[in-house]
């Protein structure tokens, strides 16, 4: 017979691939965690994890074990939650993962009205400047820039956004405004970090920064980071041209568009979940509000309107 428990170590540590990781998240002491790692192990007569210094990956055997663990924790998820949704309250915890940008000026204001709604709910907003993983189960659902591709999700487009070139009114009475792309090659820069940019979704420069265009050496980058946060924040001091969404570039009169003819650059946002998780009472209301708020902010999100729609709070659940 298998330990109900020792399978939700097994997944734990599957899903984290390290031992520190899944013993922070299980609340256990790391040494023990290896213990009953081990101790399962031997009871199955079986090695389930290939250890190394990058953490613990699964061997065959674990992959096979991982499948039918997935779908026990499945079932015992899905009867807790039908037990739970008896009393018809809305209640327990949903973690949604976002790009940064987006979830700190745009989903955490929106997400107020939510919580008043629902006060029976902890909402854990993971506001990050990567995309977390749902088949790890960092999130219940999530908001990328890139249309996933993994099986076994549910996916919409939730909304389109525009970006533009900026620059503080101060840097451009230093340096002069641009008129031209060909002209960016005597302009400081901002952008993000080649080599650690998370998504190709996020490349805007490149197209814009062609040598046929603005000749060589080309434009000097004054600052780069992984943060679009930071990079919003190094435009506002003055340190360079950045190209940053309008849903934070126009919320402050520091900041002037430039080349609004030449530099216009729309993407979408993506909201997905597991199967298991959409069917939840919680994760449905959360992806409903979701679209509706923002459908109701599409002026706010193409740079078409500076002030963000905040939903009544209405009625408490």
């Amino acid at each position: 017979m298998l330990d109900w428990q020792d399978i939700q170590i097994f997944l734990e540590v599957a899903r984290s691939e390290r031992l520190t990781d899944a013993a922070r998240r299980l609340g256990v002491d790391h040494s023990t965690l290896s213990r009953r790692t081990r101790r399962f192990e031997q009871a199955l007569n079986t090695q389930l994890f290939e250890r190394s210094t990058h953490g613990y990956q699964l061997t065959e055997a674990g992959q096979q074990l991982l499948a039918h663990a997935e779908e026990m924790a499945r079932h015992a998820y899905e009867a807790g939650e039908s037990l739970a949704d008896q009393d018809h309250q809305i209640g327990g915890q949903i973690r949604l993962g976002v790009t940064e940008g987006f979830g700190t000026w745009v989903i955490a204001p929106l997400l107020s009205a939510f919580c008043a709604r629902h006060p029976g709910v902890t909402l854990d907003l993971l506001a990050l400047p990567r995309v977390v993983n749902l088949s790890r189960h960092e999130a219940d659902l999530a908001i990328t820039v890139e249309r996933p591709v993994s099986p076994g999700l549910v996916i919409s487009r939730l909304c389109d956004y525009r970006l533009r070139l900026y620059a503080s009114r101060d840097y451009l009475d230093r340096h002069g405004t641009p008129r031209r792309l060909a002209e960016l090659g005597r302009h400081r820069l901002i952008g993000y970090v080649d080599d650690l940019i998370f998504s190709e979704q996020l490349s805007y420069l490149d197209p814009l920064l062609d040598p046929a265009i603005v000749g060589q050496p080309g434009p000097h980058f004054a600052m780069r980071s992984t943060s679009v946060t930071t990079q919003h924040a190094a435009a506002l001091a003055g340190t360079g041209l950045a190209v940053l969404p309008c849903f934070m570039a126009e919320t402050s009169e520091t900041l002037a568009a430039v080349l609004d003819d030449e530099v216009e650059v729309v993407r979408q946002f993506w909201i997905t979940a597991r199967q298991e998780q959409r069917r939840l009472a919680r994760v449905r209301l959360l992806w409903d509000f979701l679209r509706e708020a923002l459908e109701a902010n599409r002026d706010f999100l193409m740079g078409e309107s500076r002030q963000l729609v905040i939903p009544e709070a209405g009625p408490r659940a």
